[in-house]
């Protein structure tokens, strides 16, 4: 008997009838004699919806109702799906993350899981279907929390860690892992395999398929994903560790992310430590710093200092920023029209001249750069938004992705 997590994503969940499709799913899974425990995210929009009504209270909304309120969607779901597969005859029953418990640690919103007490889940799965809420949990104060925006993916991976599952499988509304959007980049094509290096990355710079904490939990306990749809019976896209990774391309795949913004400090003092002031208080204040560029003056007195953040903390960084009396410099610009295209891959290591054919390819078509940022298998820059996916086809196309 093999014991799986299997996750499902909104647009999984996302109606009635969708719900008995993936009922119909999972009772296959079950008559094959594994042991199933389910995750399930809030029905598609719903989230959304109760964040809006959350706005329509309060522009400043008590972070801890907050959590109860958003954490709602995915109950919902639960009990839904439950109650389809008690339809089709079989047992199952949902769990609510304070009936198990599903402890966390850390900031309302942005949770993470520590434990789960998997006693009476594991009794359970002996003779019935275990259909758990992702995206949430609940502290040692019994305050229910949540873990970000596509927390159900690091709930599905927690859930298989602390279970000890044999797999994990991620249902979502396309095949697989895409060389890029599929529906923005209609010539992108099914990843077959992908290492967990790569997919960090993907993930990470704005494809949205899996979340990065995710992959990274996985990677960290050798975790088998695979990332598949729920309306077809195709293969879908396996997560392995570095044995799987396919040195023979240059590039796998091409992601962008709208939702950055870009500030610029300019005629900072330039002297030891006024980096860690700059970034201490957004670091308090849990703003997400991206790329960072530096660009020292030739009097070596004073510099620039870039960097990137998400779009809805601009106006929040530049409050801090204001506020900051540690740090001294001349004027605050900004550009919240940007967005951020990367290229990821493996082969990058062993294949020259990949910085120079993305940076080529983007003066070839008049695409002005803003902000590099690298690694060993990832090249991200920051251009204005309305090139984006001219940018992201020119680099699909001259990476041989098409």
């Amino acid at each position: 008997m093999v014991k799986k997590v299997l996750k499902f994503g909104g647009t999984s969940v996302g109606s009635i009838e969708r719900i008995q499709h993936v009922a119909k799913i999972i009772k296959k899974e079950h008559d094959a004699g594994n042991q199933i425990i389910v995750v399930v995210s809030a029905m598609a929009g719903k989230t959304n919806e109760l964040i809006d009504l959350s706005k329509n209270i309060s522009k400043n909304f008590s972070k801890r109702e907050y959590d109860v309120l958003i954490s709602s969607g995915e109950q919902v779901s639960c009990a839904l799906l439950a109650g389809a597969l008690i339809n089709l005859n079989l047992k199952a029953k949902s769990w609510m993350n304070w009936q198990i418990p599903i402890l966390t640690e850390g900031e309302h919103s942005n949770a993470r899981i520590i434990n789960v007490n998997v006693e009476k889940i594991n009794k359970f799965l002996q003779e019935g279907i275990a259909i758990i809420p992702g995206f949430q949990g609940i502290t040692k104060n019994c305050d229910i929390t949540t873990i970000g925006r596509g927390g159900s993916d690091a709930t599905a991976v927690a859930f298989a860690k602390l279970f000890d599952a044999e797999k994990c499988e991620i249902y979502t509304d396309v095949d697989g892992v895409f060389s890029s959007d599929p529906k923005k980049i209609p010539v992108a094509k099914k990843i077959e395999k992908i290492s967990y290096e790569e997919m960090l990355e993907l993930s990470s710079v704005g494809a949205k398929v899996m979340q990065p904490s995710a992959v990274q939990t996985a990677m960290m306990y050798d975790i088998p994903l695979e990332v598949k749809s729920t309306f077809t019976d195709r293969k879908g896209t396996k997560i392995f560790d570095q044995e799987n990774i396919d040195y023979s391309k240059s590039v796998t795949g091409v992601a962008y992310s709208k939702d950055d913004a870009k500030i610029t400090l300019t005629q900072v003092e330039d002297k030891p430590g006024v980096a860690a002031n700059i970034f201490a208080p957004l670091n308090d204040a849990q703003i997400n710093v991206d790329m960072v560029i530096q660009n020292i003056s030739s009097d070596q007195k004073t510099t620039d200092i870039t960097f990137t953040i998400k779009r809805e903390d601009l106006s929040k960084t530049k409050e801090i920023l204001r506020k900051n009396r540690s740090i001294n410099y001349k004027e605050i610009t900004h550009n919240a029209k940007v967005s951020k295209v990367s290229i990821v891959g493996a082969g990058m290591v062993s294949t020259p001249g990949v910085t120079y054919k993305m940076f080529k390819a983007l003066a070839d078509e008049k695409i002005n750069i803003l902000a590099i940022s690298t690694s060993e298998i990832k090249i991200s820059v920051i251009i204005d938004e309305e090139n984006t996916l001219n940018a992201v086809r020119k680099l699909h196309t001259i990476f041989d992705l098409d």
